[in-house]
Formats: C-alpha cells, sequence, structure tokens
C-alpha cells in the first residue's frame, strides 16, 4: 500500500556533508539581498492593466532562449520589461509620462539604459490595450535584431587577470 521512505545510512550519505545543505562553516555568510528586490517585487504585485495586458502576451514569446523579467532591475532604475539576453527593454507609459518633469526624467532614464547596451521601446498604455497586436509585432520585430554590443570593458580571463590577449 504505502511506500516506506528510507533514508540512508551515514556512511551512504559520506560526501554530502553535515546537514545537507545546512552550511556550518563558521567563515561562510549568507548571501546579501539587494536592496531593490523588496520594491521591484511591489511594483511586480501593483501592474497596471497594460503592464499585465502586455506581460501576459510577453511570456509567450520565447526568441533564441532569450525573455523577458518583469521590473528588472538595471542600475538605479526598474524597467518594466527587460529581455537582457536581446539588450531590449519594454516601457509602457500612462498620462503622468506626458507632463514635462516626467519626460525629462524618462530621458536620462533611457539615455542610461542606453549607455548599457539596452535598446527602449516605450508604448502608451492606451495602445497596449487597444491594439495589443501592433505592439506585439513592434516587439517580435526589436527581438529579431541583433541586440547592440555590451559598451562595458572585456572582462579579465580566468587566468592571471590579463584580458584576452594571447
Amino acid at each position: 500500500m504505502f511506500a516506506a521512505v528510507t533514508f540512508p545510512s551515514p556512511r551512504e550519505a559520506e560526501g554530502r556533508g553535515q546537514g545537507w545543505g545546512v552550511m556550518h562553516n563558521g567563515d561562510a555568510r549568507p548571501r546579501k539581498m539587494d536592496k531593490r528586490v523588496p520594491r521591484a517585487r511591489s511594483l511586480r504585485r501593483a501592474m497596471t492593466d497594460a503592464e499585465r495586458k502586455l506581460w501576459w502576451r510577453l511570456r509567450e514569446l520565447k526568441v533564441g532562449g532569450s525573455h523577458f523579467r518583469r521590473q528588472a532591475t538595471i542600475g538605479p532604475y526598474y524597467a518594466d520589461f527587460a529581455c537582457h539576453e536581446r539588450r531590449l527593454v519594454i516601457e509602457v507609459d500612462g498620462g503622468g509620462h506626458a507632463e514635462e518633469a516626467r519626460v525629462i526624467a524618462d530621458r536620462a532614464r533611457t539615455d542610461f539604459l542606453v549607455s548599457r547596451g539596452y535598446r527602449v521601446m516605450r508604448f502608451w498604455n492606451h495602445d497596449v490595450l487597444k491594439d495589443t497586436e501592433a505592439v506585439m509585432e513592434a516587439v517580435n520585430e526589436a527581438l529579431q535584431i541583433s541586440p547592440t554590443p555590451d559598451p562595458s570593458p572585456p572582462r579579465a580571463s580566468a587566468r592571471g587577470g590579463r584580458g584576452t590577449q594571447a
């Protein structure tokens, strides 16, 4: 009737270490959580109708194994949707983004993202809600374009930190 659950003897569990995944090493420190994570989680829970509708469609897209993240943190900003592999950010804006102060802030945000190698697409809430297919066509087209090269300097190789030079 019921299958008996058996646990390995200490000899069989050899190599797993004491506590099976529990840290017992005195100098091991738990990873610090990024301070931006709680805010990103709260933004995900409070999506607008337009963001929610677009998110349901973006989740279906699979281009070259890439996918979108909601409220992704990039530097000091939270991108509504970001596909890191394709270096594409999608922002869904409401009427408040037409105000002068917001336009200036959005321009600074876009400049920052572009300086990090991202392409930024902006759509009005109204367009997402009323013409979702056109928005998805534009996103799909942008995903087909190769991402811009990463502007950050090349990383040092694992051997000696001398870069990629031979």
